[in-house]
C-alpha cells in the first residue's frame, strides 16, 4: 500500500521539494529522531517547513500557533499535510503504519508520560502517518487532546476504522481543513 501511495504522490513530492528548495534553500529533507513501537526509536523523514536550525537557540519546542520558525512554504505544505509524504519511506521501512497515534519525541513522550500515564497506551501500536487527531486537530493542539483522540482510535482499531480515518485523511488533505 505505501508504495502504491507513493507512487500516486510523487508529483506532488517533486512539486513540495521544488517549493522548499526555491523558498528556503536547502536542505529540503528534515529527519528527526521519533519514539515508535514499544518506545523503539527511530528516524522520521519530512520536508522541511521551519527555517534550517530552528532549534538551535531554545532547543526542542513543540509547535505553535503562527509560529514564526515555520517558512511561508512551510505553511502551504503543513496545511495540505504535503511534508508528511516522506514519512511513506518510514511505512515502507515499517517504523510506521498508514493509521496510528503519530510518533513523538523522545523527550516529548517522557514528559507527557510523567503528566499522563495514559500517555505511554500510544505506544502499544505502531505509529501512523494518520490519525484521528490528525483528521480532527491542528498541528499545534494540546497533547491532552491528540492523546483523547489517541486512546479513543487505539479502544477501537479495526480495519474499517483505518479505511475511515484515511479517506477522511484524503478530505483534509483536499481541504487544507485543520492544520495551520
Amino acid at each position: 500500500a505505501a508504495i502504491g501511495w507513493m507512487v500516486l504522490l510523487a508529483p506532488a513530492a517533486l512539486l513540495a521539494a521544488l517549493f522548499v528548495r526555491l523558498g528556503s534553500g536547502a536542505p529540503i529533507l528534515y529527519s528527526q529522531e521519533r519514539q515508535g513501537l514499544h518506545g523503539r526509536a527511530f528516524r522520521i523523514y519530512k520536508f522541511r517547513t521551519m527555517n534550517d536550525g530552528a532549534e538551535a537557540m531554545d532547543g526542542p519546542q513543540l509547535a505553535q500557533e503562527d509560529d514564526p520558525r515555520i517558512t511561508y512554504v512551510g505553511r502551504f505544505l503543513r496545511r495540505y499535510r504535503l511534508d508528511e509524504i516522506p514519512q511513506l519511506w518510514n511505512v515502507l521501512r515499517g517504523d510506521m503504519s498508514l493509521v496510528g497515534p503519530r510518533p513523538e519525541r523522545p523527550e516529548f513522550a517522557a514528559r507527557f508520560i510523567a503528566e499522563n500515564p495514559l500517555y505511554e497506551r500510544r505506544l502499544l501500536v505502531k505509529p501512523g502517518l494518520t490519525g484521528l487527531a490528525q483528521i480532527h486537530g491542528r498541528y499545534d493542539m494540546d497533547y491532552t487532546q491528540k492523546l483523547r483522540y489517541d486512546l479513543l482510535y487505539l479502544n477501537s482499531a479495526s480495519l474499517m476504522a483505518d479505511l475511515r480515518i484515511l479517506f477522511a485523511t484524503i478530505r483534509t488533505v483536499a481541504t487544507g481543513r485543520g492544520a495551520r
